[in-house]
């Protein structure tokens, strides 16, 4: 099963709390719900047809969470393109504190988490999309677990706020699979982990 991961970053690379003004205050978060004014149409359906096509999900608690209190509230969810694969498919959630998940379908990753990863990505065809869960997505790309990385990157600097890649950590080359881009602005890029990245002059 081939691991891909999807994130939503402004310009400066927050991810904190794109959805609303509530959704994440830790650190006194006041920027809330910068990424709702942009998205819309093109990058709606194309996000669609990423939720459409996964055969498992796998989340951080946070993320997890903050899903299961907007998407697994839904109650009239099998028309919507990602309430209804979010309801259907098995979901996974990598937490040593979770021990009664609140949504059906959902298993958590017990024991070695890097062991239980492998065992997704071994067991069967298909995809298992990691949404959001900024801490973890740093950890499977550490442990070279990360096929395919999917970033939307919206045309607002929030200024503050929980980034994907910190300000010092590991280092990796991406190699571009594919590229667009939406009328509002939003890029969206398909990267594949290339290894280490080469510096001039080393």
């Amino acid at each position: 099963m081939k691991l891909t991961t999807i994130t939503h970053v402004s310009v400066d690379g927050v991810m904190q709390g794109l959805g609303g003004s509530e959704e994440d205050r830790r650190g006194g978060f006041e920027r809330g719900g910068w990424a709702l004014p942009l998205f819309g149409g093109e990058a709606e359906s194309y996000l669609g047809e990423v939720f459409g096509r996964a055969d498992a999900f796998l989340f951080g608690r946070r993320t997890y969470e903050i899903f299961a209190g907007s998407w697994g509230a839904m109650p009239d969810f099998e028309d919507n393109p990602i309430a209804g694969p979010l309801h259907r498919r098995p979901k996974y959630v990598a937490s040593t504190t979770l021990t009664e998940p609140p949504w059906a379908n959902t298993t958590v990753l017990t024991g070695d988490t890097a062991d239980a990863v492998r065992a997704l990505k071994a067991g069967s065809e298909g995809e298992l999309q990691v949404h959001g869960s900024g801490v973890l997505v740093r950890w499977l790309l550490a442990q070279g677990l990360v096929d395919e990385i999917t970033l939307f990157t919206y045309p607002v600097v929030v200024g503050q706020g929980v980034r994907l890649f910190p300000d010092a950590g590991p280092d990796a080359a991406l190699d571009l699979v594919a590229s667009r881009s939406t009328p509002e602005g939003i890029a969206i890029g398909v990267y594949r982990p290339g290894g280490r990245p080469e510096y001039a002059g080393a």
